[in-house]
């Protein structure tokens, strides 16, 4: 009699609970819900539900993975907060909070070494400042500070070899200034193509980075590739808006939400944006995101109505999910 293990060399495995990371193709026995399960490849992202921050707030920056992220700084409640919290990728723990309470910030780099620039101390506002700290896995310290005081803008990189371009000058216009850090100082470079604001971004690399959206003012759906040198005009984003958030990489990054509120997400390739079939939970403008494409997070943000500290895990196309085998 023909088997699975005669066919395949090998028998399905029993477990109690599911296992983790998947391997597409993987099959399993799950002995507790008594059910055949297979690793299944997602053809598109899907949102679900993460565990909410201790404090809600908007116009906040983040830095991290979707299982060890931060977010740090924002707006609440008519004050400007220097708050930090760090998420486990289940729940936000609250830690040292900013030397400086700051809005419309920016983040870059990981949970245990992240850099934060940008920002203004007062909302409405009413000046930008050159502020730049430097956290440590357990507080922040000051940092050189950038040249350009601007708020709004965006990052990419890491702690000690970072980027910050766009944002907006106090009084406006619009900015397409671009700064280089290299963990001692910053160093004006080329400037972006497109002057913008509340754009969003993705990079963990200095010499590899995406700008997308923003206000220009009017909403934009621009997008420019950084090569370490200089900006180049690439495809635009689907649904133009500002007050958005972005994650992952050069080459494939997610841009979510935006103002008016949405949970319009669209999933970049390295050519092209696609809209994703699938929204976030709760539609909100000004949150942070963090992580990869494949494994993205969104804290944070502005419902239209309120001020949430609602978290939502995204699980990029293309990437192994869990399903029940059955009959049907």
């Amino acid at each position: 009699m023909t088997t699975y293990k005669g066919i395949n060399g090998f028998a399905v495995q029993s477990v109690a609970t599911d296992p983790s990371p998947l391997d597409e193709g993987q099959v399993w026995y799950n002995n507790a819900s008594y059910a055949f399960k297979l690793a299944s490849v997602t053809t598109a992202g899907t949102w679900a539900s993460g565990g909410t921050m201790n404090t809600a707030r908007y116009l906040l920056g983040g830095a991290g993975l979707q299982t060890a992220a931060l977010g740090f700084g924002g707006y609440a409640s008519a004050v400007v907060l220097n708050n930090t919290e760090s998420y486990n990728g289940t729940s936000w723990t609250s830690v040292n909070t900013l030397g400086t309470a700051r809005a419309y910030l920016a983040g870059i780099g990981t949970q245990t070494a992240a850099l934060t620039f940008f920002g203004t101390t007062t909302v409405p506002r009413a000046g930008t400042n050159t502020t730049t700290e430097s956290w440590n896995g357990t507080s922040w310290s000051p940092a050189p500070n950038y040249n350009t005081a601007r708020y709004e803008g965006a990052g990419a990189g890491t702690q000690t070899a970072g980027l910050g371009f766009g944002g907006s000058l106090f009084p406006p216009p619009r900015s397409a200034a671009t700064e280089s850090f290299n963990g001692t100082s910053w160093t004006s470079v080329n400037n972006m193509n497109t002057a913008r604001g509340f754009l969003a971004s993705a990079g963990t690399s200095q010499t590899a980075a995406l700008a997308f959206g923003g206000d220009a003012p009017g909403a934009s759906s621009a997008t420019e590739s950084w090569n370490g040198t200089s900006w180049t005009t690439v495809n635009s984003l689907n649904t133009a808006r500002g007050s958005l958030s972005g994650a992952g990489t050069q080459t494939l990054a997610i841009a979510f939400g935006g103002n008016p509120a949405t949970g319009v997400t669209e999933n970049w390739n390295g050519t092209s944006w696609t809209t994703n079939p699938n929204s976030m939970g709760t539609a909100r403008s000004n949150s942070a995101g963090a992580g990869t494409q494949a494994a993205g997070l969104g804290f944070g943000g502005y419902t239209a109505t309120t001020v949430t500290g609602a978290t939502e895990e995204y699980t990029g196309p293309g990437a192994p999910v869990t399903k029940t085998i059955t009959t049907s």
